[in-house]
């Protein structure tokens, strides 16, 4: 076989570098015993800190009890003791560091050590696990790998919680358990808004606006489809000037940032002023019942669903408000629900809705008790009641033209015939739904 030429050489480290870089999966990272383990966030329903877990006679060692987690009645185990590991023996009254796992149908709580952060790597960088890389048994290890200079175990969640039939555990304590490589990612779905946007704008727009349709995808993962043409055409028009004798094609990240410049709604990523406030309300539609229902998907840190409940309460003073909040960013969804602000740091029509504390404003018990935060990716099943109001500003158009499609089905099927749906300033669902208020808050009804 004839060697490598240089270039050869080269290309191969590249393609190789190029493997390992790429990011596709994520895990949360937390410590057992001094040594760094990962979890596939996918199985990260949330985090918290919890303790005072009601003791269950007869349970196994590793069980430390039950908790109550917002209503739901949920296993605890101690990781630590169910691998054998060492652990500072606690108070009763002392909080743990606690993962709440989603493992098929059923949420389990856990307790480890310290739990740190998010950790994005690449499929292709985790490696088989080897015995002489944990205390714990191997079987339940589903790769190695090295990330910052740390070397994290990853934890094979269903095979530890997952119940397995007799057979399967005689054979598992008979034979040596397998060495199998991490599962590899399932591929995503090409995007198709280049041929969706044409079909939208009947060939009208140029080479050089279709170029960057895609680009937009690629580096921005936003996709021009039917939902936001109109005001691509326009954001496209007024690029064209901005970049007068120069190149119109996005390059780099901060080319497509710059494009996007514009898009998101008013008060994106803080707390709503009042105007728009006073807009969403007026908005709102007539609603009799005294219990109403409401989701909000994508709702990232928080902010907005805060500002959400608040106007809700000031629309439907007497009527008992449930925001269903979701994100698929763990470490925002984890931290929303104890936000704390400066005392100039809310906008006057909110004060009324904030309590004052030694560390400064927070939300007041009403409005906690109306918003429930969850880690969830939306494109997953949501059983949720029939709900009255959606809102999910600027979320559709950062997902694949499929999803877009297959998730306002979804909010169709969701809300009650006179619910209402609110998206992005930037965005219009097209056909089936209808408009039935406009300005700085357009809210469209189904059809």
């Amino acid at each position: 076989m004839a060697a490598l030429t240089s270039e050869q050489k080269t290309e191969a480290a590249e393609v190789k570098k190029e493997r390992v870089d790429k990011v596709d999966f994520k895990m949360v990272t937390f410590s057992l015993a001094g040594k760094e383990y990962g979890i596939d966030i996918m199985s990260v329903k949330e985090i918290a800190k919890a303790g005072r877990f009601t003791y269950v006679p007869n349970a196994a060692p590793f069980v430390r009890g039950v908790y109550n987690l917002r209503g739901e009645i949920i296993s605890v185990i101690d990781l630590r003791t169910f691998f054998h590991l060492p652990a500072e023996r606690k108070d009763d009254e002392a909080l743990e560091s606690l993962l709440i796992l989603r493992v098929g149908d059923h949420v389990f709580g856990v307790i480890v050590d310290l739990i740190d952060k998010v950790v994005g790597i690449s499929s292709a960088a985790i490696q088989p696990p080897h015995p002489i890389f944990g205390d714990i048994n191997v079987k339940y290890i589903k790769g190695i790998v090295e990330n910052g200079g740390k070397l994290y175990i990853i934890l094979d969640v269903e095979r530890i919680f997952a119940p397995e039939r007799e057979e399967e555990r005689a054979a598992e304590e008979a034979a040596p358990a397998d060495m199998a490589a991490p599962r590899a990612p399932v591929a995503a779905p090409a995007s198709s808004s280049l041929a969706t946007a044409e079909a939208a704008s009947g060939g009208a727009i140029d080479v050089a606006a279709d170029f960057i349709r895609e680009t937009l995808g690629a580096l921005r993962g936003f996709h021009v489809t039917g939902l936001n043409e109109e005001w691509f055409r326009a954001r496209y028009e007024v690029w064209k000037g901005e970049r007068k004798g120069g190149d119109v094609q996005l390059r780099e990240l901060a080319d497509a940032e710059a494009f996007l410049e514009g898009f998101l709604s008013p008060c994106s990523g803080r707390l709503w002023d009042e105007d728009y406030a006073d807009a969403f309300i007026a908005a709102l539609p007539e609603i009799t019942t005294k219990n109403i229902n409401v989701w909000n998907p994508g709702c990232g840190k928080g902010y907005e669903s805060w500002s959400l409940a608040c106007a809700l309460k000031r629309r439907y003073a007497d009527a008992r408000v449930k925001v269903w909040a979701n994100d698929s960013d763990l470490l925002a969804i984890s931290m929303a629900p104890n936000m704390i602000f400066p005392e100039n740091g809310v906008p006057a029509w909110m004060e009324g809705f904030m309590t004052k504390g030694r560390n400064g404003l927070s939300f007041s018990q009403v409005i906690r008790d109306s918003v429930f935060f969850e880690f969830h990716d939306v494109l997953n099943s949501s059983p949720l009641p029939p709900l009255d109001v959606v809102v999910a500003r600027d979320l559709l158009s950062f997902l694949a033209p499929t999803d877009q499609v297959r998730l306002l089905g979804d909010f169709a099927e969701k809300l009650k015939p006179a619910g209402i749906l609110v998206l992005g300033a930037n965005e219009r669902p097209g056909k089936g739904w209808s408009a039935v208020s406009s300005g700085a808050v357009t809210a469209y009804r189904k059809e």
